[in-house]
C-alpha cells in the first residue's frame, strides 16, 4: 500500500478474517465494504486502487466505528447517517445487510448492498456508482417503509465516510452576494466540523455542499493524498465532520434536517440525493481534474459543447431595456466577434411594466411600450446582426405587485395565518413549487417562450429570493416540514420536464450571482453566473475556489465596465479580459460607452479566446500560485489531455515598488515536449523576452518563466494592473 494511500486501513490492524470483501472500483480508486448476512456493512478501505494481493491482505480497522451507513438507536451517543421514530413510537433502527448485487450501466457499475431492520418491516438500500473511464464514485441511499404506519425521517444523510485521524485539513467555500466562493482552509481538530445552508431556494452564496480533505498536512496543489466530496443536491444541506475520542474524523453529508422531519408513509421510498467521492495522490488540483472530468462528461448539461461569447444587457443598461438599444448592443458585439446578445431583465410587464425590481414577476408578456415590436424584433435584429439571442426569466417567483400575485396569492410560500415576509423590492415572493399547479406554471413560462420563439438559443434563469417564512398552502398541516424537500423535488421535476421537451437550448443558472453553482441543478443546467460581482481582482479568487469543483466550462466569466459596479474598483481593461478569458467569456457591459481602442483589444482577445477555447472549455486544470497565498500574484493554467497545448494565466493581485514575485514554475506538460510559446492579448510595446521560443516541458515545469511585473506601454497608458496570458504549443 502507497505510504500516501488514505485512510480507512492505514493503521496496524488485525488481518480481516472471515470477511466477505465487497470492492468497488473506478480505474484509479477502490472503495472496499465488509458485507456479510446479518450484520451491519463496514467500510474497510477508500483511496487508490488495490491490487488484488492487497485486497486479499487487508487489515481491519480499529479504533473506530465503521459502520457504513450508521443508525441511530442502539449507539445513541454516536452520530448517526439515518434516524427514524416508528410507527410505533420506537426511536431505535438496526440495519443489517441482506445481499449485495451490481448491474452494469454504460459507463459504470452500479453496486447495491440491501439491508434491513431485523424487527421492524424497514429497508434501506446502499447504493455506489463507480466509473469506469472517471474516478469518481457516486453514494445515494433508498430508505422504504412497510410498516403499518407511518414513519417520521429525523435524519437522512446521503452518506458517511470515516476518514483516519492524522494532519487532515479541510477545504471548503465560504462567501456572500458577491463575494462567493471564497477559499477557506483548516485542519481538522476535535469537536464537529460542519457547513450548512437553509436558504431554501438557492444554497451556494455561504458555504458550497463541497469539501476537500487533505490527507497528509496542509494542502498543496500538485501532490498529496486528497478526497474530494460534493453533495449533488440543489437545496438545504448539511456537511458535518465528527471527530470524538476514537481514530477516525467521521463525514456525513446529506439534506439539511432542520425543521425537515420527513413522514414517510407505508409504501413509500425516500430517495436522498447523491453524494459524489473522489481522491487524487496529485493534490487539489488532481481531485479537481476529477471532478471537472466527471462533471463534464456525466452531470453538467451539454459538457462535451463549447460555449459561445455573450454580451449580456445588465450592467449595460440594468432595466432601460427598449428595441433600438437591444439592437445597438447586438450589433456591438457582432462586430466584437461575438456569438450571443442577452437581454436581460426588465423586457416584460403590462399592466405593471417592470421599470424596478418591485413589481411584475409572473406577468411573463412583452411590455410594447419598450419593445413594440415584440420579440419578433428581436430575432429579427439578431439574425440582422449575425448573433444568436437569449432571454432573462425569474419564473420561481412573483411580486405582490403583478397580475399574477392578484390571480393566485395561493401559490405563494407563506407561513399559515401570518403575512407573507417580501423579499427584493418590498415586494417579491417566492412560488410554491410543492405545488403541482405552481410546477406546470413555470413549465408553461418556458414553453411558451420556446415553442412560440424557437430561435431562442440561451435563457438566464434567476432566483433572487429566499424562502423566508416556512409555510405551504398547498402542503397538508401534518406536511408543512415537508416543504423544503417537497420545492426542490418540484424544481426538479419543473427541470427534467423542460429538458425533456427542449434538450438543445442553453440555460445558464442565475440566483442573484452564484446562488446555484452547485451538482444538484447543473444536470438541468448548462453554465452558473459565478458571482454579480465582476471585478477583475475580486473574480480571480472567486474563480479560484470555484475551480476546486466545478470546470471552466461551467463558469460564466464576463468582461465588465469601471469603475467596477459593485466595488467601483479601476482596473486595466486587458486585466479584466485576461481575468475573464480563463472561464466561459463574456461581456457585461455598453459597448457604446468604449474607445475604439478598447473595442480593438476586445475584438482581438474575443479572437484569440476562439483559437484557445477548446483548450480552457475541456483541459484539464493545474493551479499553481493560489491568490490566498498572498505573494502578490495567482497563476494557473490548463492542458490538453494530448499535452499538446496549453494555456498559462499570470495575474498580479498587488503592486508595490521593489517587489519581489516568485518565478511560476508549470506542471501539467509532456517533459519531453517542446512547447512554443505566444502571448495572447499582448498590449506591450515590444514582445516578451520568451516569445516566439520552445522550451522543453521538463523545463518550463522546473523552472518557469520570468514574467515582466508591469506591462511595457506609453507613459500614459502605465497602470499597476498586470496580467499575462501564454499559449503554449
Amino acid at each position: 500500500m502507497k505510504k500516501n494511500t488514505i485512510l480507512i486501513a492505514l493503521a496496524a490492524f488485525s488481518t480481516l478474517l472471515n470477511a466477505n470483501p465487497v470492492s468497488i472500483e473506478t480505474k484509479n480508486m477502490s472503495l472496499v465494504l465488509n458485507v456479510d448476512d446479518g450484520k451491519v456493512p463496514e467500510y474497510v478501505y477508500f483511496g487508490s486502487k488495490l491490487h488484488q494481493g492487497d485486497l486479499n491482505r487487508l487489515q481491519a480497522p480499529t479504533n473506530g466505528r465503521m459502520d457504513a451507513y450508521p443508525a441511530y438507536g442502539m449507539n445513541a451517543v454516536a452520530e448517526a447517517a439515518v434516524a427514524m421514530r416508528h410507527s410505533d413510537g420506537n426511536m431505535s433502527t438496526v440495519l443489517e445487510a441482506k445481499g449485495v448485487s451490481t448491474r452494469e450501466e454504460a459507463s459504470a457499475t452500479v453496486t447495491t448492498i440491501e439491508m434491513a431492520d431485523p424487527v421492524y418491516p424497514i429497508t434501506v438500500t446502499l447504493n455506489y456508482r463507480a466509473y469506469h473511464d472517471v474516478d469518481m464514485i457516486e453514494t445515494w441511499t433508498e430508505i422504504s417503509n412497510q410498516e403499518k404506519g407511518t414513519v417520521t425521517l429525523t435524519t437522512f444523510a446521503s452518506g458517511m465516510l470515516p476518514v483516519r485521524r492524522g494532519d487532515v485539513w479541510v477545504s471548503h467555500l465560504h462567501g456572500s452576494w458577491g463575494n462567493e466562493a471564497q477559499l477557506v482552509e483548516e485542519p481538522l481538530h476535535s469537536g464537529v466540523f460542519m457547513i450548512k445552508n437553509k436558504d431554501g431556494a438557492r444554497n451556494s452564496h455561504t458555504d458550497h455542499a463541497e469539501v476537500m480533505l487533505s490527507l497528509d498536512g496542509k494542502a498543496r496543489e500538485n501532490s498529496g493524498a486528497v478526497i474530494g466530496a460534493a453533495l449533488c443536491y440543489s437545496g438545504n444541506y448539511r456537511i458535518k465532520i465528527d471527530t470524538d475520542d476514537t481514530e477516525y474524523h467521521y463525514l456525513f453529508a446529506g439534506i439539511n434536517e432542520d425543521n425537515s422531519e420527513y413522514h414517510l408513509r407505508k409504501g413509500e421510498t425516500f430517495t436522498t440525493p447523491v453524494l459524489a467521492l473522489t481522491y487524487s495522490e496529485e493534490g487539489l488540483s488532481g481531485a479537481s481534474r476529477n471532478f471537472h472530468k466527471w462533471g463534464r462528461k456525466y452531470k453538467l448539461m451539454h459538457g462535451d459543447r463549447e460555449r459561445k461569447i455573450l454580451l449580456n444587457s445588465w450592467e449595460g443598461v440594468y432595466f432601460d431595456i427598449n428595441q433600438s438599444g437591444m439592437d445597438q448592443m447586438m450589433a456591438d458585439i457582432a462586430s466584437m466577434g461575438g456569438e450571443l446578445f442577452v437581454m436581460d431583465d426588465g423586457w416584460f410587464g403590462d399592466k405593471y411594466p417592470r421599470k424596478t425590481d418591485n413589481s411584475s414577476l409572473g406577468d411573463w408578456v412583452v411590455d410594447k411600450n419598450k419593445l413594440p415590436e415584440g420579440i419578433e424584433g428581436l430575432l429579427r435584429d439578431a439574425k440582422k446582426n449575425g448573433v444568436k439571442f437569449g432571454i432573462w426569466i425569474e419564473p420561481e417567483m412573483s411580486n405582490t405587485v403583478s397580475e399574477l400575485y392578484e390571480s393566485h396569492p395561493d401559490w405563494i410560500i407563506k407561513a399559515p395565518k401570518r403575512d407573507a415576509v417580501l423579499g427584493r423590492g418590498g415586494t417579491q415572493v417566492i412560488l410554491d413549487l410543492s405545488n403541482p399547479k405552481v410546477q406546470d406554471f413555470v413549465f408553461k413560462i418556458v414553453d411558451d417562450l420556446l415553442s412560440k420563439y424557437p430561435e431562442i438559443d440561451y435563457i438566464k434563469w434567476d432566483a433572487n429570493m429566499s424562502i423566508l417564512n416556512h409555510g405551504s398552502q398547498y402542503l397538508k398541516a401534518e406536511e408543512q416540514s415537508h416543504l423544503h424537500i417537497a420545492y426542490h423535488r418540484g424544481f426538479e421535476s419543473v427541470c427534467k420536464r423542460i429538458r425533456a421537451k427542449y434538450p438543445d437550448v442553453t440555460i445558464q443558472a442565475c440566483a442573484s450571482g452564484g446562488g446555484r453553482a452547485n451538482w444538484g441543478v447543473l444536470p438541468y443546467f448548462d453554465e452558473f453566473w459565478v458571482s454579480d460581482n465582476t471585478d477583475a481582482l475580486q473574480r480571480i479568487y472567486m474563480q479560484w475556489g470555484t475551480s476546486y469543483f466545478f470546470p471552466s466550462i461551467a463558469m460564466a466569466c464576463h468582461i465588465s465596465a469601471v469603475p467596477n459596479h459593485t466595488v467601483f474598483r479601476t482596473t486595466a481593461l486587458k486585466y479584466r479580459v485576461d481575468v475573464a478569458m480563463s472561464g466561459r467569456l463574456g461581456m457585461e457591459i455598453q459597448p457604446k460607452n468604449m474607445t475604439d481602442e478598447e473595442k480593438a483589444l476586445c475584438r482581438n482577445a474575443i479572437s484569440e479566446y476562439k483559437q484557445i477555447r477548446p483548450i480552457v472549455q475541456f483541459g484539464d486544470i493545474y493551479r499553481l500560485v493560489s491568490p490566498y497565498d498572498k505573494k502578490g500574484l495567482a497563476s494557473m493554467m490548463y492542458v490538453t489531455e494530448k499535452k499538446d497545448k496549453a494555456v498559462f494565466y499570470w495575474w498580479k493581485t498587488e503592486s508595490f515598488q521593489n517587489e519581489h514575485l516568485p518565478r511560476v514554475k508549470m506542471a501539467g506538460l509532456d517533459p519531453n515536449r517542446l512547447y512554443k510559446v505566444h502571448e495572447l492579448n499582448r498590449i506591450d510595446l515590444k514582445p516578451l523576452e520568451c516569445e516566439g521560443k520552445s522550451y522543453s516541458g521538463a523545463y518550463l515545469m522546473s523552472h518557469g518563466l520570468e514574467m515582466p511585473y508591469r506591462n511595457d506601454v506609453e507613459w500614459g497608458k502605465k497602470n499597476d494592473w498586470s496580467s499575462r496570458v501564454l499559449l503554449l504549443e
